[in-house]
């Protein structure tokens, strides 16, 4: 019987190992349930990645074991083994192989990226084209616009070539303070301690931070955005399926950055019409603010009794009533937060 060639063998662990990597890659559970437009670009690129590792850690493992087994010191030899000092062909093709890999996965994580609008450019001042037509004064103010401090460019990421340029659905303010994320609907005023988006909006996100560096991550989605003080940051998604997210800050922001989480809350497009007619707030009446208590356990203060929702000065409320919705959203007591408050 003869001996089966090594490229047969080769042959077969090349198909065996292919198979194997692409059913794992995917088929696995790893990463959450999707829930943006923008989940599965990032999900194909992962998956991609992950087929790739196990296919390598298959045939480095592999081989380190089939090695073993093979090249193992049998009973009684205490020969030296054989001397290798270097196989040019084998050491240039494990350094090709994984060069061509990296290049492919760049292209194709820029490609990613540009498809969610990472490279949308921002809004910058240019001189007019039709300046070699302008009157020499006209010139001269047209420059001396020019040297005036220019409006910073939008850094924004989740938008698709769709709805660059176009305005959003639905725009929220975010704004990250150690250690909560607030956020306010300008089209409407109101307030909250959690995101509530309607499904299959386009909705715009501003980012901002008062203090330190936040970074706003909804891992269902698939998209991170930074706060940055005094930088003004954009995320647009586009929510696909109705249920309730974890956000997560992850940026090491301080000594509480763990308990700086929420969630945002996606609606069926009747029920955000709901929430928002249940949670408007008044305008501001004889210069006193008034604020709403929703229906939200996040947002109801214990000792306002369970009513649907009520109007309250903050002026009338003591320091733990008015910390309490705060306290809830971040996991600690009411008694902890006014400590902290206290001592800044």
């Amino acid at each position: 019987m003869e001996q089966i060639p090594v490229s047969l063998w080769t042959l077969v662990a090349g198909i065996v190992v292919t198979a194997i990597s692409i059913w794992i890659g995917h088929t696995h559970s790893l990463l959450p349930v999707q829930a943006s437009q923008q989940a599965p670009l990032v999900d194909g690129f992962f998956n991609i990645m992950f087929t790739i590792a196990i296919a390598l850690f298959l045939v480095v493992e592999g081989t380190i074991v089939l090695f073993l087994i093979k090249y193992r010191r049998r009973r009684g030899d205490d020969s030296d083994g054989v001397r290798v000092e270097g196989n040019v062909p084998l050491e240039i093709f494990w350094t090709a192989i994984p060069s061509v890999i990296v290049l492919c996965l760049g292209i194709y994580s820029v490609d990613v990226f540009n498809r969610m609008g990472g490279f949308e450019p921002g809004s910058h001042p240019h001189l007019p084209r039709h300046t070699a037509q302008m009157t020499g004064s006209a010139i001269a103010a047209t420059l001396d616009d020019s040297l005036k401090p220019a409006t910073a460019p939008e850094i924004g990421i989740g938008a698709t070539p769709k709805t660059l340029g176009k305005p959003a659905d639905l725009v929220v303010d975010v704004k990250g303070i150690q250690y909560a994320w607030l956020f306010n609907y300008p089209a409407t005023g109101i307030s909250s301690g959690e995101l509530h988006v309607p499904v299959g909006a386009d909705v715009l996100l501003n980012l901002s931070a008062d203090d330190v560096i936040h970074s706003f991550w909804v891992p269902n989605f698939r998209l991170k955005q930074d706060a940055l003080p005094g930088i003004p940051t954009q995320l647009r998604f586009v929510a696909t399926k109705p249920g309730t997210y974890p956000v997560v800050c992850a940026e090491l922001c301080g000594g509480y950055h763990g308990s700086m989480r929420t969630q945002v809350v996606v609606h069926t497009p009747e029920e955000f019409d709901s929430w928002l007619s249940e949670n408007q707030v008044a305008q501001k009446q004889d210069s006193q603010q008034i604020i709403a208590v929703s229906e939200s356990p996040s947002w109801r203060f214990p000792a306002m009794g369970n009513s649907r929702t009520r109007r309250v000065n903050p002026a009338d409320l003591s320091t733990s009533e008015f910390l309490a919705p705060h306290a809830h959203h971040m996991g600690i007591s009411a008694a902890i937060l006014e400590s902290l408050v206290s001592s800044q």
